[in-house]
């Protein structure tokens, strides 16, 4: 079972994120036919970057808290963490993603045809490209956060999740009217499978897969340690 634990962390930790995050876009719905004002584009966002605050202090001495297959594919391709291991933690990612989002349509029947569980969408008039774009830019700012903080052994570590939770929160609050804020394949896959709705699901994959990747190679190549003060596989 010793083994296992850190793809117990992913999971749960990636079902947080989407149950609150997602939960939160679902809750805002029921808000507004309620009547109410709805929590509003800056609740969501704070959503999101405050879980995702308590998941990297809760699960990041266990995982590394990537719950992100963008940051799992980028660790893998610094050579910070086996491809074996990326495997089993993407996938338990999007298990946990998937669990999440069907929870959320047992308990907001009425958000999956119409916000679709949470999951994201392109703006109004906003083109395939501009999205992924978008999409790449704000995870590469999100990621270069991480190895910033918590990856690189010369940055403070009391404070890195904070640091990750505010790039988080301030990157779903920019980019939500142009590509919806995902920053993240599974925090899309899990309430697009429950809801069944996947159009343009590629942009979700492809724009925070480049991001990623080009952030951890940039401070891979530019701005860590030497090789050979790395981490051990999986971990920060």
């Amino acid at each position: 079972m010793e083994a296992y634990k850190k793809y117990v962390a992913e999971l749960l930790g990636t079902f947080m994120l989407v149950f609150i995050g997602a939960g939160a876009i679902c809750a805002d719905y029921y808000l507004k036919m309620a009547g109410g004002q709805g929590i509003g584009i800056l609740g969501i966002s704070a959503a999101f970057g405050f879980v995702i605050v308590a998941v990297v202090y809760a699960t990041s001495y266990i995982s590394g808290a990537h719950i992100n297959p963008a940051v799992t594919i980028s660790f893998w391709l610094t050579k910070r963490m086996e491809a074996n291991t990326a495997v089993l933690y993407i996938i338990a990612q999007l298990i946990g993603a998937v669990v999440a989002g069907f929870f959320l349509k047992a308990l907001f029947p009425d958000a999956a045809s119409t916000v679709y569980l949470g999951t994201c969408a392109l703006g109004e008039g906003v083109g395939v490209k501009r999205a992924v774009f978008m999409e790449a830019v704000i995870t590469f700012l999100f990621v270069f956060t991480i190895y910033a903080t918590a990856v690189d052994r010369r940055a403070s570590k009391a404070l890195a999740g904070i640091a990750i939770g505010l790039a988080y929160l301030f990157g779903v609050l920019v980019s939500t009217t142009i590509s919806g804020g995902a920053l993240n394949p599974a925090r899309v896959f899990g309430p697009a499978v429950a809801s069944g709705h996947f159009d343009y699901h590629f942009v979700w994959w492809f724009g925070p897969i480049i991001g990623g990747i080009l952030a951890g190679l940039l401070y891979e190549k530019v701005l860590s340690e030497k090789a050979g003060e790395k981490k051990p596989p999986g971990r920060r």
